[in-house]
């Protein structure tokens, strides 16, 4: 009965056959307890992914248990076999050790799997992991630090040098390594740049305003492939100048080409009018578009201040607050819900308000569950200063009106935060935001389809925000050459969407030489009539790409062709590249001002494409990309003070200037001042 009698089953459900799923991030894994070992233990071991929930206590008790292990096989083969003596190798220069460990590139290196490796013994091992510690806290690293896959890489390339390793020196690291890194990501961004001939590119502007008024806009470039940092600019002396503004826009537009550039995407922090106007005037083919994303956020932002979903939210909120705060609670509610958080982390305020309501009314049994438990009494009857707030917290978590009214909120919300999370992506969603949007209007209808002074409320807000923040020609186009929505017979093309679509076209086709032929090419696509009718092209309208779909099967109408890849390669959104900030926030800050402009410029460079090329090739993991992995504790689903911090939240969608809304886990500022960032909490 090897189940009872490994420690390890607490961790896992047995499934059919040898599978189990993980407890803490519900990974079902093939080949039984041993792959939970070391998918718990976070050791690069046997090819399984490393947990990204587990609690590190139950990883230090799981590498315990795999050391031990290996410990015993070590001792056994020493009785059977002498081994030899070996001398301690000299010194190995940091150059030539890590050159030596493989012929692949430090940057490609770095998304590579992990091969396995013996665990050390627990004395060994202890020490090693007392000696990272005390490098951690010496220099004050962000803890998150240790998730990051490059961490285990480097300290699996460090064990094959074996003893006398010498790490690279303050120099090479600021020169050498430096310069060879930043080649080698802007080798992978020249491969990309081929690919802007067929597809175009789309400019992202990004930007972060503090409340100290300083403005930072980051540029990047997307396609189909990958989306790239370019370079950061620090534009606080003339933000709210709209001819500077226009001139360093012209300057970027010039460095991509603008025969490249089908798009760019800028947030309402910019004097968005003015220098669109600006871009239009002077590029005939360029356009400019709004952030999906913002637009979004700011329609759960209305919705969070409905009246009766405020209140419910205060309720909520009134649970998280009294768990959060003492810490025997939050044992007794991490053992009742499995070791997960009763509240969520999101990119934005409003997205993490019904993120965490999503998340409560997922423990609902278990928190009831929990305040009826003779554990929960016994705390509660020592916490004699809390008793009103014990109180009001079980009246609550026994409201059914409560709980009906955090479904509804539930209910209402996942709709939206679907479409948020497809446009966050990175991906051409271009085609897609329309239908996305109709059917999230839909979802509310069908909701409240008794209830039409609610269904009203809701779809108010959605319309005005739409109407005044996302509307674009551009969207109406793609959404008229996209398969999945040209060839559905449920969808009725309103006349607007035409309209908008040849105004793309003249925009996009000045010239009558250009034109010619694209009235037939278009009564082609859309009786689909020659390639576009095949079988092949048929099933794949709702299975591939709209721009990979019309770049197989659109030689039918060879300009059209040409019009429709362009547009439908394009994002709709500047949300996906959000998380970065605390990276210009600390390469930005005065602690900095020691290093040249040159290598302060390259740093920002590799970090963040760096950082985005993760990020890509995480997509396929089962990760929010809406929420944190750690909770924020100083918001307001945590913290107690009637006072919050005026950088708890830094709003990157309201006016410039403003600090109300981005979670304040990117910035170490907001706990321990901007003159000491420590730990990054």
């Amino acid at each position: 009965m090897v189940r009872e009698k490994d420690v390890c089953w607490e961790y896992a459900d047995k499934l059919d056959g040898n599978k189990v799923r993980c407890k803490f991030c519900q990974r079902v894994l093939n080949g039984g307890i041993s792959r939970l070992k070391h998918h718990l233990s976070r050791l690069p071991s046997k090819g399984v992914n490393p947990c990204s929930k587990v609690r590190d206590d139950v990883t230090d008790r799981v590498r315990a248990i795999i050391a031990s292990k290996e410990d015993v096989k070590e001792n056994s083969s020493v009785k059977k076999q002498k081994l030899p003596e070996v001398k301690s190798p000299s010194p190995v220069s940091a150059t030539k050790a890590l050159l030596s460990i493989d012929a692949a590139s430090p940057v490609m290196k770095s998304f590579l799997t992990v091969s396995p490796m013996t665990p050390p013994s627990v004395n060994h091992q202890e020490n090693a992991e007392k000696s990272i510690a005390l490098f951690f806290f010496e220099n004050k690293l962000d803890f998150s630090v240790a998730r990051s896959s490059s961490y285990q890489l480097m300290i699996d390339a460090i064990g094959k040098c074996g003893p006398g390793f010498i790490g690279p020196s303050a120099e090479m690291l600021k020169t050498t390594w430096l310069e060879r890194i930043k080649s080698e990501v802007g080798l992978q961004s020249k491969d990309v740049e081929k690919e802007w001939i067929t597809t175009g590119c789309t400019i992202i502007a990004d930007t972060w305003t503090d409340n100290k008024s300083r403005a930072l806009i980051n540029f990047l470039v997307s396609s189909p492939s990958r989306t790239f940092f370019h370079k950061s600019v620090d534009a606080s002396a003339y933000f709210k100048n709209t001819k500077c503004l226009a001139e360093l826009f012209d300057s970027v537009i010039q460095e991509f080409g603008p025969e490249n550039v089908v798009q760019i995407i800028m947030d309402s922090s910019f004097n968005y009018t003015g220098i669109a106007n600006h871009i239009v005037q002077n590029y005939g083919t360029i356009f400019v578009s709004p952030c999906a994303s913002q637009c979004l956020n700011l329609i759960l932002e209305e919705f969070s201040k409905v009246d009766w979903v405020s209140r419910c939210v205060l309720q909520a909120q009134t649970i998280s607050k009294f768990i959060y705060n003492n810490a025997l609670l939050l044992d007794l509610m991490k053992k009742f819900t499995g070791g997960q958080e009763l509240i969520r982390t999101g990119i934005t305020k409003s997205v993490s308000t019904f993120l965490s309501l999503q998340s409560l009314l997922k423990q609902k049994s278990r928190l009831k569950h929990m305040f009826h438990s003779p554990e929960y009494v016994s705390i509660s009857n020592s916490l004699y200063e809390n008793k009103p707030q014990s109180l009001s917290c079980v009246a609550i978590v026994e409201d059914l009106d409560f709980w009906r009214t955090v479904d509804e909120c539930v209910a209402i919300a996942e709709p939206f935060l679907k479409v948020l999370r497809e446009v966050s992506e990175g991906k051409p969603t271009v085609g897609s935001i329309y239908e996305l949007m109709t059917r999230a209007k839909e979802s509310i209808r069908t909701y409240y389809i008794m209830d039409e002074n609610k269904c009203k409320t809701f779809l108010d807000i959605v319309d005005e925000k739409w109407r005044d923040q996302l509307h674009s020609p551009l969207h109406a186009a793609a959404a008229f050459l996209n398969p999945s929505i040209q060839y559905n017979p449920e969808i009725k093309f309103l006349s607007s969407i035409k309209e908008d679509f040849y105004k793309v076209l003249e925009k996009l086709l000045p010239v009558p030489d250009m034109r010619r032929d694209i009235t037939n090419q278009i009564y082609t696509f859309t009786k689909a009539h020659g390639m576009f009718g095949c079988s092949l092209a048929k099933e794949a309208r709702t299975t591939v790409s709209p721009w990979l779909w019309w770049e197989q099967y659109g030689d039918s109408a060879p300009g059209l062709q040409r019009v429709a890849i362009r547009i439908l390669s394009q994002v709709c959104s500047t949300f996906s590249f959000q998380r970065h900030w605390s990276t210009f926030q600390q390469i930005h800050s005065e602690k900095r001002n020691k290093i040249d402009r040159e290598t302060l410029n390259d740093l920002v460079y590799i970090n963040y494409n760096l950082k985005l090329a993760r990020q890509m090739k995480a997509k396929s993991s089962e990760a929010d990309p809406l929420q944190f992995d750690d909770i924020d504790m100083t918001s307001e689903w945590v913290e107690e003070s009637e006072n919050t911090s005026p950088t708890q939240w830094l709003d990157r969608f309201g006016p410039a200037l403003d600090a109300s809304d981005l979670n304040t886990r990117q910035f170490s500022s907001a706990i321990f001042g901007a003159n000491d960032p420590i730990f990054g909490l």
